[in-house]
């Protein structure tokens, strides 16, 4: 397969994570849309490692543990915002200013 095949493919993923974050208001789903983000970052990378060795794997294997802490620390705060308003949505957050 091509390089552009594989651009493409991150391209597109990165738009819909970046309409994902912009547009939706649960919490959770904000959190699947970075995740897809850094999804795309990850295709770049492999995809440009293959031109120049090992590095972009490399790169990506730190991009994976950043997303998994991402997402321990996002789920604990959606829980806790959960369990103090019995909802996830994300608007209603302006009213713990103070």
């Amino acid at each position: 397969m091509l390089l552009n095949q594989f651009l493409l493919l991150a391209a597109v993923l990165f738009c819909i994570g970046v309409y994902g974050v912009l547009v939706r208001r649960n919490g959770v789903l904000v959190l699947m849309s970075v995740e897809l983000i850094l999804n795309a970052v990850n295709i770049n990378l492999v995809a440009f490692g293959t031109l120049n060795g090992i590095s972009g794997q490399v790169f990506s294997l730190f991009v994976i543990a950043v997303a998994a802490a991402e997402v321990g620390v996002g789920l604990a705060m959606v829980l806790l915002i959960y369990r103090n308003r019995r909802s996830i949505d994300l608007e209603q957050l302006d009213e713990m200013k103070g």
